[in-house]
């Protein structure tokens, strides 16, 4: 008899807008409280939330809203910087965001009267992943429908600029060793590039298509997952320059893949957004079957929780989030 994973959401939080994309802060930022932003039609809001699987004095969940940014136009992506601090006085709120209007903004807050942003303008087509280099946080990665991968400082001059054979979906920064960068293209090639050399060191081929989410594994670097046509698929990049393991997950086409933060067998996927629900599939490695499935109206976006094998999504006027078992 086969076991039921389904699962509702462990918790919810309420919010003025359709969420579309939801990041849980994944650098320490010196506070008990984990940072999260999410990002709606014309905002970004930043808070803190509390779980009770962390806390023993929180119920649940505690969250609480420090500060919303306009934004003005539909936000499509956030990107947390390493320089984030809320042990500092004054804290330091940073982060970047990808807009419909093809644009980069780089944020700063100190939660009280200095609140920028600056503007980062060069792709000439949707921008469909961004992160900051997660040592200094002194450069932030994109990639676009454009065809390119581009590497900009925070003044927002391009310091790198790397042609693509399709569209750019995912990419990804090693967490230790800054000059090497992953980038997922649509055409179902994943490639490594050395930033000193500024060339490609390594590619990936998964043999489908569209490729649509591409993630490395921070627990264990030589592990990338993605999603590509319906399935999920997972290279050991030591091993092979094609997928050690894939399986068919979404029937209506896969569209995100997450690596869990503390669990290198621990991933999540979601399900392609736009019709009435967008499915969530939790996977652990050693089962052949997924390990929890929720549903959301209208979701989209997708995180894990810094240290807590947890995960949030958006969906209508609300965040959502799964709690899973190690």
């Amino acid at each position: 008899m086969k076991q039921d994973v389904t699962r509702n959401a462990a918790y919810t939080v309420d919010c003025e807008d359709c969420v579309h994309v939801v990041e849980f802060n994944p650098f320490e930022s010196g506070d008990s409280g984990n940072l999260i932003a999410y990002g709606g039609n014309n905002y970004v809001v930043i808070g803190t939330c509390a779980f009770q699987e962390e806390e023993a004095d929180v119920e649940g969940i505690q969250y609480k809203t420090l500060r919303t940014f306009h934004h003005g136009v539909r936000v499509d992506g956030i990107a947390w910087s390493p320089e984030t601090r809320l042990d500092t006085l004054p804290p330091v709120i940073k982060f970047c965001t990808s807009a419909a209007d093809m644009k980069i903004r780089l944020f700063t807050s100190d939660l009280q009267d200095k609140n920028e942003y600056k503007v980062l303008e060069g792709h000439s087509d949707f921008i469909n992943g961004l992160v900051f280099d997660p040592k200094q946080g002194q450069e932030i990665a994109s990639v676009s429908d454009d065809h390119t991968c581009r590497i900009w400082d925070l003044e927002g001059v391009q310091t790198a600029h790397f042609a693509l054979r399709s569209p750019g979906m995912s990419v990804c920064w090693h967490p230790e060793e800054t000059c090497k960068l992953m980038v997922a293209e649509k055409n179902g090639t994943i490639r490594f590039y050395d930033l000193l050399a500024q060339q490609a060191i390594l590619s990936l081929e998964s043999e489908q298509m569209p490729l649509m989410s591409a993630h490395w594994c921070l627990k264990n670097t030589f592990k990338v997952g993605a999603v590509a046509g319906n399935d999920w698929l997972i290279w050991d990049i030591t091993q092979s320059s094609y997928p050690q393991e894939k399986r068919p997950v979404h029937l209506d086409r896969a569209y995100l893949f997450r690596w869990c933060t503390i669990n290198e067998n621990l991933f999540a996927t979601t399900g392609y957004p736009g019709k009435m629900t967008t499915q969530l599939q939790i996977h652990h490695l050693g089962h052949p079957q997924p390990v929890l499935i929720g549903s959301v109206a209208i979701g989209s976006g997708l995180s894990w929780h810094r240290t807590l094998p947890l995960c949030a999504i958006g969906g209508d006027h609300k965040l959502l989030f799964w709690v899973t078992e190690m």
